[in-house]
């Protein structure tokens, strides 16, 4: 089983989730992940906090954010025409500079 209940180990393992970007995909890779009939998703600027309980794949159609992850320094710069991966587990702080408008779905796992 690949659970623990070694919090100290839990703790350790979450710093370690990052957000995968990958810019301007072609349109045979967005083809090929169905993301037109994805749902949408959108936000106006603000600042806010953001916890994925299943790990999410995004194509943002517009915007622009800072995504600062909890527990780390890293900061990752999200914008139109990025496909993004969230992983299930990782909180982070969208600070989110202009309105987003994003196609988006959540993975079994």
């Amino acid at each position: 089983m690949g659970s623990s209940s070694n919090t100290e180990a839990m703790d350790t393992d979450a710093p370690s989730l990052s957000i995968t970007v990958e810019r301007n995909p072609s349109q045979a890779r967005l083809q090929q992940l169905g993301i037109k009939s994805w749902p949408k998703w959108g936000c106006p600027p603000g600042k806010f906090p953001v916890k994925f309980d299943a790990q999410q794949t995004c194509y943002f159609l517009r915007g622009k954010i800072k995504a600062y992850i909890k527990g780390s320094n890293e900061c990752v710069e999200i914008g139109a025409g990025d496909l993004v991966i969230f992983p299930k587990g990782i909180s982070c702080t969208w600070d989110v500079s202009v309105a987003v408008d994003k196609h988006y779905k959540f993975d079994p796992s």
